[in-house]
């Protein structure tokens, strides 16, 4: 009897240590730990991080830092980290965390638009991807690339098509390039370069034209219309006489493109520059800006009329009054200058 009831005893107290044991495993894997109020947190895993900074990001975002520490090491995750933007959803177990950032790698929507340089384009893509603005800005002008591709300095920007793209938080600033590489000839079809052609341009002086179509008019259903004017000044060998071009060639010839100019004055169409479409005939060397699709499909669907010019229209504002004879054009210009005169903008 003695001997049956130290059994009876020893088995009780393994069955409390079971119990013990059974309970910890379940809290540490399978109850709630996470300590944020929204949804769901993000957590941004960079190339070659280590566990501490997983754990110096996931510490904010949960309970007990510890047991998710010890499933983390029991499952081996230490050794396991891959780069990432992983989503950890309001409720989650220890268990179901390790599982989402160990290989639920979530895309990010990248978008980008109205840039002026590759410089302003590599920062924007910085703020969404791994990737800092100066290895994206070092590899978007590589020479040997650009040489590669066709592209040079003046031209490398419009190689950039304005859209929404989904990328992997940690893409590289290389990967980030050839995939806009593979978008610029998927944007370029057959259709598209056939129009190129058609209006005597290549696609590289299409990206320069509708570069200059962006910036005279926000408005897209006046684009084409301000792309046909642009296009008979062309095709019978009229400067092209762009205020943009010359506000351009002032930021480029300074280098200070965060000035910001509101009106051209008639010294600055004296200006010495390439971009200076007053003083130089035909397209500039490359891009003022970065044209939307919109702008670009403006261009090659050019509107045909038989308008040489065009100036704000101070009643409808936002779009222009466009003129065929410099008369009628002198006189809607001369309306522009008082309201311009009156609002007291001089630069």
């Amino acid at each position: 009897m003695y001997f049956k009831k130290i059994f009876v005893a020893i088995a009780l107290i393994g069955l409390v240590v079971a119990a013990i044991m059974a309970y910890t495993i379940y809290q540490t894997m399978f109850v709630s730990n996470t300590a944020f109020n929204n949804d769901e947190a993000y957590v941004y895993i960079p190339t070659n991080a280590t566990y501490q900074d997983v754990k110096g990001q996931l510490e904010p975002l949960l309970k007990d830092i510890n047991k998710f520490d010890a499933l983390a090491e029991r499952k081996k995750y230490p050794a396991n980290i891959k780069a990432g933007k992983y989503v950890i959803k309001n409720g989650m177990n220890n268990n179901d965390i390790i599982n989402s950032i160990r290989s639920n790698n979530i895309p990010v929507k990248l978008s980008f638009n109205n840039q002026e340089s590759l410089e302003r384009l590599a920062g924007r893509i910085s703020t969404q991807i791994e990737a800092d603005s100066l290895e994206l800005f070092t590899v978007m002008s590589s020479p040997e690339f650009l040489k590669a591709n066709d592209f040079s300095s003046k031209t490398a920007l419009g190689m950039y098509i304005p859209n929404s793209y989904e990328f992997f938080w940690n893409t590289s600033a290389e990967q980030f390039r050839e995939r806009m590489l593979k978008e610029y000839h998927r944007f370029w079809t057959d259709e598209r370069l056939n129009k190129a052609k058609t209006i005597g341009l290549t696609p590289e002086k299409v990206m320069a034209m509708a570069s200059i179509v962006q910036k005279e008019t926000a408005k897209v259903d006046e684009r084409r219309r301000v792309a046909g004017v642009y296009m008979n000044r062309l095709n019978i060998g009229m400067p092209l006489q762009a205020d943009p071009t010359v506000i351009y060639a002032i930021k480029h010839t300074t280098g200070d493109f965060d000035q910001v100019i509101k009106r051209v004055l008639y010294k600055d169409l004296v200006i010495d520059s390439p971009y200076n479409t007053y003083k130089y005939a035909g397209l500039p060397p490359g891009l003022i800006t970065m044209p939307d699709i919109s702008s670009i499909d403006a261009v090659l669907n050019y509107e045909k009329h038989d308008y040489i010019y065009f100036v704000a229209d101070v009643t409808n504002f936002g779009y222009h009054k466009f003129a065929k004879t410099l008369a009628q054009h002198n006189a809607n210009r001369q309306e522009y200058v008082r309201w311009i005169n009156q609002q007291g903008v001089n630069r």
